[in-house]
């Protein structure tokens, strides 16, 4: 571990994250705090694969920053033991751009996820990613559960 560094720091590194590469769109703070050999779970590249590495996160982003310029992610709760932290956030913005493969709608979405991160030495390393991206979806217009759109 880096020296001075708590495990109690751990949910101010997720917190920073967010803030950081979601909310002000610092692609560079990717390479800071995602491990080299760092995987993200439940988000994917375009074969399908767990993102993986800062070089493999960076395309995700910047396609999602792309869709949502002005993303908004708040980190409603943490929980932290050990290596491991929780985060239960909320995510709004409004879809402005056609990077995700659906037109632009210029319409809002807000939607929650939950992720599960281990860290170490002040890196994630393995982050397990559960957002309600079919919620988003179905908000966009893209995805409808039955006959009629049910708002």
């Amino acid at each position: 571990m880096k020296e001075g560094y708590e495990s109690s720091d751990n949910a101010a590194l997720i917190r920073r994250w967010f803030e950081e590469v979601w909310n002000k769109g610092r692609a560079e703070v990717v390479d800071e705090l995602f491990d080299e050999e760092g995987v993200a779970h439940g988000l994917a590249d375009e074969t399908g694969a767990p993102l993986r590495g800062p070089a493999g996160f960076k395309p995700f982003h910047q396609r999602f920053r792309e869709a949502f310029p002005e993303i908004e992610v708040v980190v409603e709760d943490t929980v932290s033991e050990g290596d491991k932290v929780a985060a239960r956030c909320t995510v709004r913005g409004r879809h402005r751009g056609d990077s995700l493969g659906i037109k632009a709608t210029d319409s809002p979405v807000a939607f929650d996820g939950i992720c599960i991160v281990r860290l170490r030495q002040g890196k994630i390393v393995e982050a397990w990613n559960n957002f309600d991206f079919m919620s988003m979806f179905r908000q966009l217009g893209a995805l409808r559960l039955s006959g009629k759109d049910e708002g």
